[in-house]
């Protein structure tokens, strides 16, 4: 199926199809069914939709659309850190691989789609970038065993999990606030409708600022593979169509570099992963 996207055309929040040619606008449609992609992911109706574009010459071309993120208003919104081995590595304390994985939550707010600016804001130049994969639950459930943990998957995206990386030193046991300043972050460019675990359980995902790479590695080698969250995510909440987990970054991120380099306005930054797509993204500063 082709990927399915949302987007802001007309003045009006949109949704549709993404075809080689452009996107087929399939608002009209179904909007009276659908306000938006969480409640398609809801009803099952990802298939309903790419069918429906079949044959159909697009609406807009892929330059002319403000691109927004995939799932505007998720109940939740889950990130998985320290989710590589070389990455655990990175923090250079000794420590074998963790038991368990490290959570913390973000602010649907966040983010901005494909295209869009990520915002340095005034308090801080550090912002940072994080290329992930992202997983759109489908089907509602709780306690997930994992060998039933694709069957609530609807659908993958991309997402740079744009962080202020001085801030996120500011507590002692939590990120939150390092990683929820508004329009930090990105997810997009759409939804790939997920079929079976050879979209996801290796492939290569690559970060870029301005062409050069800065992190690259497969998703096989993931310390906690893309079941294991599912099932233990389900463990202490009830997952539900249209939650987004984000399921960690390679290493290679600004801190990280020697010296820091963080992202600066002009830059551009590029997330991509095999069978998903290139999430583009630049910087600017907030205007204040």
């Amino acid at each position: 199926m082709n990927p399915i996207a949302a987007f802001r055309a007309d003045g009006r929040d949109r949704y549709g199809v993404v075809t080689p040619a452009g996107i087929v606008d399939l608002t009209a449609e179904f909007g009276a069914r659908f306000a938006g992609l969480r409640e398609v992911v809801e009803a099952g109706a990802l298939a309903e939709l790419s069918a429906a574009a079949e044959g159909r010459q697009p609406d807009y071309r892929a330059d002319d659309v403000t691109w927004l993120p995939p799932i505007a208003n998720p109940e939740k919104l889950i990130c998985i850190g320290v989710n590589f081995p070389d990455r655990n590595a990175e923090y250079k304390d000794g420590q074998p691989q963790p038991r368990y994985p490290s959570m913390f939550v973000r602010f649907p707010r966040s983010f901005v789609g494909h295209g869009a600016p990520l915002i340095r804001p005034p308090e801080s130049v550090q912002l940072d970038y994080e290329g992930e994969i992202v997983i759109v639950i489908g089907k509602p459930g709780r306690r997930i065993a994992p060998e039933a943990a694709y069957d609530h998957i609807a659908a993958l995206s991309l997402a740079n999990e744009g962080t202020i990386r001085d801030w996120v030193h500011h507590a002692k046991f939590n990120v939150t606030q390092g990683k929820n300043w508004d329009r930090s972050g990105s997810i997009g460019p759409w939804l790939v409708p997920f079929s079976d675990g050879a979209q996801i359980d290796d492939i290569e995902l690559v970060t870029r600022v301005n062409g050069e790479v800065r992190q690259r590695d497969r998703t096989s080698r993931m310390m906690f593979d893309f079941r294991y969250i599912i099932s233990y995510v389900s463990t202490f909440t009830t997952l539900v169509p249209g939650d987004v987990i984000l399921c960690g970054t390679p290493t290679g991120a600004g801190a990280r570099q020697e010296p820091p380099v963080w992202l600066r306005p002009g830059d551009v930054i590029e997330v991509e992963a095999e069978g998903i797509g290139r999430l583009v993204n630049g910087v600017e500063d907030e205007a204040c």
